[in-house]
């Protein structure tokens, strides 16, 4: 896939896994599967799927009991990305912090990734 050997493709913060292994254990999944999709007025929008069963061609991160699968297709858009769960008086859910990332609408749902060479020279060197 696309990491760096010993080094984990996704981090999440303990309030992200303590979300995900509640969610989990709650409905009974394996893990939550993200990836990312086109759509938004910046061009990309971020997906979370419950898991029954992983896909052989996942990457698997596990932390603290929570388990996160990246689809394929998604790897190399978020590695390095770390995972946050917050919550405050008017909205609580996950947040991304991708360091992938060139752009966002105001919204804050669509982002704009850096080109695929630029993804792929950075990773390898």
């Amino acid at each position: 896939m696309f990491g760096i050997p010993g080094k984990q493709a996704v981090t999440m913060t303990p309030s992200a896994s303590a979300q995900i292994k509640k969610l989990m254990d709650r409905e009974g999944h394996s893990g939550l599967r993200i990836g990312v999709k086109k759509g938004g007025c910046a061009g990309m929008e971020y997906t979370m799927d419950y898991v029954a069963q992983t896909d052989p061609n996942d990457e698997i991160v596990k932390q603290d009991g929570a388990v996160v699968m990246i689809a394929p297709m998604a790897q190399m858009f978020l590695f390095g990305t770390e995972i946050d769960y917050e919550v405050s008086l008017l909205e609580s859910g996950f947040k991304f912090r991708n360091p992938n990332v060139t752009d966002a609408c105001g919204c804050g749902e669509s982002i704009k990734f850096k080109d695929i060479e630029q993804l792929q020279a950075e990773q390898k060197g």
